[in-house]
This record gives C-alpha cells, sequence and structure tokens, in this order.
C-alpha cells in the first residue's frame, strides 16, 4: 500500500490550478440519467471517487467517453443504451454519492434498486430524507437486503417536500428527480451549496425549469423530457480552501488559481481574521500571511455559507501552529475528530470536550508516521507535515486519492518535499 513521504519546513512558493470540485461533479455525472441524449462535463476532476461512479454507471449501460487535452479533461455521458436500474452493493459501498443515481433512476425509468451506501466512516448519514421525499413525490419505496426498491410505474408527482434537516445529497436527489416530475415541487430547507446551484444550473440547461437558484427554497415545474447540453465543473472550494492553509501553514505565497473570492467565503473570512490575506489577482487569488504570523480564532461548522465541515480538519492543522488558542466545534458530524490523535502523535496540542476541540498553537510541530483515516482528515495531515520539523509518513493515502487531483504534484511544483512511495520503498 503506497504512502506519502513529507519533508517539512519549506514555505510554498508559486501556482495551483483548482480543479473542478469533485462533490459538484458527481451528481452532475448522474444527471445523464434523465435523458437519451448526451451530457458533456468539462473540467472534471481525475479522481478515485470520479472512477467509482463512472464505473457504476458504466453498470447500467451508460456509455462513458473522456477526453483529454492539455488545459482540460472533459466528459461525455449517453445513457442512451441504458441497460440496468439496479446499483449494486459493490459498486456502491465504495461512495456515499453512489445513492444519486436513486432520483433520476426512479423518474426517468420507474424503478430504481440501489444498495445503501459506503464512503468515509465520518459519522451516521442516512438516508432516510432521501427516502421520504421520493415518498412525497409518488415513489413507492421498501428496503429489502440492504438495498432500497423504488417505484413508480405512473411517474413521479410534484409536491412540497420540507427538509426537517439540511442534507446536500438528499436536495440534490430531489432535485433532479422533481424535474421528471409531473406538476410543480418546492423543495424547502434546502442545502445551498454552490454544489447544488452547479447541478441546478446544468439541469436547467438541459431544459429543466427550476427557480430559486442559491436559496433554501428551489421551485421546480416538471418537464416531459431533457436534453443533452454541455457545462462546466464549478471550482472545487474545498482543494481551494486546503491550498489557502497550505501556503498559510508554511508561510509561503501561492496564487490559486481558476478561483473567484465568493465561492470560499466563509473560509476565507474565517482566514483573514486568522491574519491570512487572499488578494484577488486576474488569474484567482493570492494566499499569504498577512503579518508574518497566524492568530488563534474560533471556529464553528455550519451548512453553507457557514464555515465547510469538509475544511475542519485542515483548519485544525492550521491552528496547531497559530499563536494563541482556538476552539473548533463540529456540528454536522459527530465523528469527525479522528485526526486529532494523529496531529497529537506530531506534537499538536489538542484537547477534545464532545463537539468542540481546544487547540493550543504549539512553536513547532515534528514529523512522525500517521495513519489517515478519512479524506479530510488525510489532508489535514498532510498540512501538518509540511509544516513540521523531520520526516512525517502518512498512510493509507488511498483516501487522498478520493478526492485531490495530482497532490503530490501541485505541491512539489510549489516548493514541498513530498513524494509518494510504493510499498516496500525504503524510508
Amino acid at each position: 500500500m503506497d504512502r506519502i513521504r513529507i519533508r517539512g519546513g519549506r514555505p510554498l512558493t508559486g501556482q495551483i490550478k483548482i480543479s473542478g470540485a469533485k462533490n459538484a461533479a458527481l451528481p452532475l455525472m448522474a444527471t445523464c440519467l434523465l435523458t437519451d441524449d448526451e451530457v458533456r462535463l468539462e473540467n472534471v476532476p481525475d479522481l478515485a471517487d470520479i472512477t467509482t461512479m463512472t464505473n457504476l454507471l458504466t453498470h447500467l449501460g451508460v456509455e462513458v467517453t473522456t477526453r483529454q487535452s492539455l488545459k482540460d479533461r472533459s466528459v461525455i455521458f449517453s445513457a442512451r443504451g441504458l441497460s440496468e436500474t439496479t446499483a449494486p452493493y459493490d459498486l456502491v459501498r465504495k461512495m456515499r454519492a453512489s445513492v444519486l443515481v436513486l432520483g433520476p433512476l426512479v423518474a426517468r425509468h420507474g424503478v430504481a434498486k440501489v444498495s445503501l451506501p459506503g464512503g468515509c466512516a465520518i459519522g451516521t448519514r442516512p438516508v432516510d430524507l432521501h427516502i421520504k421525499g421520493l415518498q412525497q413525490l409518488g415513489a413507492e419505496i421498501d428496503l429489502d437486503s440492504g438495498y432500497i426498491l423504488a417505484r413508480a410505474p405512473g411517474g413521479l408527482t410534484g409536491g412540497e417536500v420540507t427538509f426537517p434537516k439540511v442534507s446536500v445529497g438528499a436536495t440534490e436527489n430531489l432535485l433532479m428527480a422533481a424535474t421528471l416530475a409531473k406538476g410543480e415541487t418546492d423543495l424547502i430547507n434546502a442545502a445551498r451549496e454552490p454544489e447544488i446551484a452547479d447541478l441546478a444550473n446544468c439541469l436547467n440547461a438541459m431544459g429543466a425549469k427550476i427557480e430559486g437558484i442559491g436559496s433554501d427554497h428551489l421551485h421546480i415545474v416538471g418537464v416531459e423530457r431533457l436534453h443533452g447540453c454541455t457545462h462546466r465543473v464549478v471550482a472545487d472550494r474545498i482543494e481551494a480552501g486546503t491550498y489557502a492553509m497550505a501556503a498559510a501553514i508554511t508561510g509561503g505565497e501561492v496564487e490559486l488559481v481558476g478561483l473567484h473570492h465568493d465561492l470560499i467565503g466563509a473560509a476565507a473570512a474565517t482566514l483573514a481574521q486568522a491574519g491570512v490575506s487572499l488578494i484577488e489577482t486576474p488569474d484567482g487569488l493570492l494566499v499569504r500571511r498577512a503579518n508574518g504570523v497566524v492568530s488563534g480564532v474560533d471556529v464553528m461548522t455550519e451548512p453553507f455559507p457557514g464555515f465547510p465541515t469538509d475544511l475542519q480538519a485542515q483548519m485544525m492543522a492550521l491552528m496547531t501552529t497559530a499563536e494563541g488558542a482556538s476552539m473548533i466545534t463540529e456540528t454536522i458530524f459527530e465523528n469527525r475528530f479522528m485526526h486529532v490523535p494523529e496531529l497529537t502523535r506530531m506534537g499538536a496540542s489538542i484537547n477534545v470536550h464532545g463537539s468542540s476541540a481546544m487547540v493550543r498553537g504549539v512553536k513547532k510541530l515534528t514529523g512522525a508516521p500517521v495513519m489517515a483515516t478519512d479524506l479530510r482528515a488525510s489532508v489535514s495531515l498532510v498540512l501538518a507535515g509540511l509544516a513540521a520539523e523531520g520526516d512525517t509518513y502518512l498512510n493509507r493515502v488511498y483516501h487522498l486519492d478520493r478526492g485531490y487531483e495530482k497532490l503530490t504534484a501541485k505541491l512539489s511544483n510549489c516548493g514541498a518535499e513530498i513524494e509518494r512511495l510504493s510499498d516496500g520503498a525504503a524510508e
């Protein structure tokens, strides 16, 4: 199993091109199930999760064609020859986002059998909101042997769905399903993430009628059919926030290319409070410490437009070397502090109290062997390794492959001493 070795202490300097957002691309890929026409997605990241979704769509009978240019990676999806409406356990267990095929399949084909999903072990993330929402649109749903069986032989019917709590995945599934439902649908207390706005814009380009994009109340007028389109995947705000924190923790200066300031609003505001400047450039954002130091700040994760849970671990890594103390509170997932013991191994001072962690900045971190537990935790250990004295060895790097495109290359190009070691490579 591969590992990553990092020799810390080198400030990052240079440019990093921000890839297309994984969390936008995955639901966008599922839109192909809503039409017989081709859906072409541009700026698609080359990630393990994208491969997993591609394998699932291929199993369903979708024809997938990838085209790589010097500047971009585009993928064309054609579900004209769809031959299967069952998403099996062996494919779905690898990634939670696989459940996003449920809504499109039952909306267009009247039936779907989808395994209950897997993904990162960061707490319970039930799909009950997906199921209840589809039932409110007229689907008959049974749970049998770990599978969701959904039927709507006469098609779905529009209705009002009020989410009891904000759910990105349920909003995406119901939004896609509602585009082909008879009548009008209102999704109330819908998630507002930029990736959902990106999905809605793509669906409208396919002929859907969606209003309220960017708000927590989406109004959808169902149409008889959708057509194909070409759509560019929005930039990955989580990747951007991660590299911004990498620049800050190393005391470097990095330009994030292809990023708009408003895409990382809450994270940018928090970083500014901590003493990190983000200056707009013609190509993106230039990130550096404003006055040479990073100060401790309190952070609470919240649904968009609040501070994203997917940047909590990275922010904690940054705070381990900040001046003063910070309190980091996780409100989205109940098991998302698994990186704390690993950061502590590197010399961090962190005390967890329930859903909050008190972080007291230390003068230095020290390299150590560490273990990745999930996608975002793994990259937080990379950040810590970049700032630490000595060598850090990160195990279970397959987590990184799920969400960070060419991470070692991007960091190396900015002066980091980081390399991927194959199993058996000498330390």
